[in-house]
């Protein structure tokens, strides 16, 4: 182990099988953890020493490679803090405090707002980036401002909820700040008591809290059925490895959407906004035959098919070359092509997998 530079312990041929919710076997020839925002400012300084480096947070959003040649920076800064205005109350905190934890922690205050985002896999870092978002919230809807290193000027900025640019699965964090901002803490804005307004929009949440005979839900009780719901559907990292949704779901022109319609007259599919129409990924898959499909120790779930899983023992490049099968053949069926929500950090030999995302911000 080397000292690299004040407060900073950098270490040699690090294994990050434990840092990444795949379960790949990945190394990474240095790594470093980053733990307050005052080590920050030497990163700049310390980056300048590699030809490449990866922003690492929960590691669950991403596809690391079998070796990453570079240095890894591991955010884990951990902070938290409370501050009352009127009906809302200011959350502040850190990069690397764990997504869930926070949901849990703030309904267990009584605090509502993100109940909807509960088993959101990541740190609080990488929120901004996706603009994570499930059962009908995003985090936009709760987000104030967040504060970070611009890499290139090694100093700290600060983005209001104007400045962040706010879309489906999207932020001008994961495009013009890519690769430039490491995100350090964030503020979020809940409601107290008497001021909550859950949010039951989403027909499968809607259905769910009915069917259990709750007609006006509770903060806790919205947070209660999506982690039953999303234990459901969803398989648990820790039992077997997977990164949650590989696929975005892919939106459609109106005449995509009609020339879909011909063919697979009950074809799952949901209004936005211009006319364009989203049509569910796993719906897509699923009806491809491409359910429980595997190849070695990769396939997809048994039960939620956009989610693709390591069985055990498999390599990022396995796990590359089977999403672009998966792609293959939907795009051949449907005319469609999936874009993949995992940030891929290797894409392998592979030339199926189409398109290649080699870092994203804070990581997740």
């Amino acid at each position: 182990m080397d000292i690299a530079l004040p407060g900073i312990e950098l270490k040699r041929d690090f294994s990050l099988k434990n840092h990444n919710s795949f379960g790949v076997n990945s190394t990474a020839r240095a790594f470093v953890r980053v733990t307050s925002e005052a080590q920050l400012f030497y990163l700049p300084e310390l980056l300048s020493r590699y030809s490449s480096y990866l922003l690492l947070g929960g590691g669950s959003n991403m596809l690391l490679p079998d070796f990453y040649d570079g240095l890894v920076v591991k955010i884990d800064i951990q902070k938290y803090s409370l501050r009352e205005s009127g009906k809302d109350v200011l959350v502040n905190v850190g990069a690397g405090v764990n997504w869930h934890t926070l949901v849990s922690d703030s309904v267990k205050r009584n605090l509502g707002g993100i109940e909807n985002l509960a088993l959101i896999p990541g740190n609080a870092g990488a929120a901004p980036i996706q603009n994570i978002g499930a059962y009908g919230v995003e985090l936009k809807d709760v987000f104030v401002c967040l504060r970070g290193m611009d890499l290139e000027k090694g100093e700290l900025k600060c983005f209001d909820l104007a400045k962040s640019e706010f879309a489906y699965r999207d932020s001008v964090f994961k495009r013009k700040w890519k690769d430039k901002l490491i995100i350090s803490e964030l503020w979020i804005k809940l409601t107290e008591a008497n001021y909550h307004q859950p949010n039951i929009s989403y027909a499968a949440l809607k259905d769910f809290l009915i069917q259990k005979n709750i007609f006006q839900a509770s903060i806790s009780d919205v947070f209660n059925a999506v982690v039953d719901i999303r234990k459901s559907k969803l398989p648990d990292p820790e039992k077997i490895g997977n990164a949650g949704s590989f696929f975005k779901n892919p939106v459609v022109s109106e005449e995509k959407l009609n020339s879909l319609l011909e063919e697979y007259p009950y074809l799952v599919h949901y209004p936005v906004a211009d006319g364009l129409t989203k049509i569910p990924a796993a719906w897509l898959i699923d009806k491809a035959g491409l359910k429980g499909a595997s190849k070695g120790p990769v396939g997809t779930h048994n039960f939620q098919p956009l989610v693709i899983v390591n069985h055990g023992g498999a390599t990022a490049s396995q796990i590359v070359d089977f999403a672009g099968w998966v792609q293959k053949c939907i795009l051949n069926q449907f005319g469609i092509l999936l874009e993949p929500e995992v940030n891929i950090v290797q894409s392998g030999e592979n030339d199926g997998l189409l398109q290649y995302r080699p870092h994203s911000g804070n990581g997740a």
